[in-house]
């Protein structure tokens, strides 16, 4: 009982400091001036990159927002896998409702590598006209001058990927909400403390941009098609490779859908299990994200007096690492709405975190992976 206080007590200590990190880490991206282009200077062209499959909520508009970029000159590739997917139609009325945007619909049949979104991508690039890929999920929405801020930060040539931090948007559903904070209050904190301490060695998914001989000098597209984590992968190796990677100044919205708590908790699973054969070191790290649990666990081990102080401060430093990195850094509404919705949210990363531990499967857009070591998967 003694060693288990003990541990206990250090893990809380541990993640005290974290919080503490958590806020230095977003004053310092608050702190980041966006690059400004000079006003006569040439802007480097855009080809987006959209993989699409099946309909999503308010997949209109958030296909319409790349469409309607204040950026002289861009194209956007969309993909799908069957003429026939729903998405498709979408994406050809956009066509038709845009017609002074280069656009083009490519239809990929079924994907030849365990990574599906890989493989789309990888069709598209070779379709597309420019040299920066800006590559983005379905279900991302973004305000019209992402492209020209995107532009602006490569304006730098040693600069070889950006990647974008994202704000969680849930429907009204309570398990998706509980989902979206979790990623606004205590994902992002992650990122931003590891681009303090050791800058930016990776790469976080829903919209990513990266120059073409920088995706070259990683091995292409081929070289990510086993990896369920890509974009962890494709930062991580830019990085490598001598690269500056950064995290943009620009903001996107990250809709997550209406799900109850079965898809919450098998997306959720997914995501975790991902990280910890991606990072398994830093996926143990993840015990020092948040003090509460630690606290609560010596209350009930009947710790002694100063239990009182050490609760409070866990409280106190978990709220402020909270608002640093949602409301702070994101510019989250949710967060300053359900704010008393975060205790909840982060018993059940706990839950999560503990529970992919276990277990190598995952299920993802209807097919059963199986996790490999160092973030590879396969079909099984």
């Amino acid at each position: 009982m003694i060693l288990l206080s003990g541990f206990l007590l250090l893990v809380a200590l541990g993640s005290l400091v974290y919080c503490a990190l958590a806020v230095l880490a977003a004053r310092s991206y608050r702190a980041q001036k966006p690059p400004q282009p000079e006003p006569d200077g040439p802007v480097a062209p855009i080809s987006v990159l959209k993989p699409l499959a099946g309909l999503e909520d308010d997949l209109d508009a958030h296909l319409a927002s790349f469409f309607e970029q204040d950026h002289p000159e861009f194209e956007i590739l969309l993909a799908v896998r069957q003429a026939e997917d729903p998405a498709a139609a979408i994406a050809r009325n956009l066509q038709a409702r845009y017609p002074r945007i280069p656009s083009r619909l490519i239809v990929t049949g079924e994907p030849a590598c365990p990574n599906p979104k890989v493989y789309s991508l990888a069709r598209m690039a070779a379709a597309a006209r420019h040299g920066l890929l800006v590559m983005t999920d379905s279900d991302v929405w973004a305000g019209p001058r992402m492209l020209r801020e995107i532009a602006a930060e490569f304006a730098d040539p040693r600069v070889g990927l950006v990647s974008c931090p994202y704000r969680a948007v849930p429907t009204e559903s309570f398990w998706s909400q509980l989902e979206a904070l979790t990623i606004n209050t205590e994902a992002l904190g992650g990122a931003l403390v590891a681009r303090m301490i050791e800058g930016m060695k990776f790469a976080l998914g829903p919209a990513i941009a990266i120059r073409r001989e920088t995706l070259a000098s990683i091995g292409g597209f081929d070289g990510l098609k086993d990896f369920l984590a890509e974009d962890f992968v494709m930062g991580n190796r830019a990085a490598a490779k001598g690269w500056q990677v950064l995290f943009s100044s620009c903001v996107i919205d990250h809709h997550i859908g209406g799900r109850g708590f079965g898809p919450v908790w098998g997306h959720m699973l997914r995501w975790y299990r991902s990280t910890r054969r991606s990072r398994p070191w830093g996926y143990v790290g993840q015990a020092f994200l948040n003090p509460l649990p630690p606290a609560l666990l010596l209350g009930l081990l009947g710790s002694s007096a100063w239990w009182g102080a050490l609760a409070g401060a866990a409280v106190v430093f978990r709220a402020a690492a909270a608002w640093a990195t949602a409301v702070w850094a994101l510019q989250d509404p949710l967060s300053r709405r359900r704010w008393y919705l975060i205790p909840l949210a982060d018993g059940l990363s706990l839950s999560l975190w503990i529970a992919g531990f276990f277990g190598r499967h995952i299920t993802w857009r209807g097919r059963r992976y199986k996790l490999l070591r160092g973030g590879r998967f396969e079909l099984g």
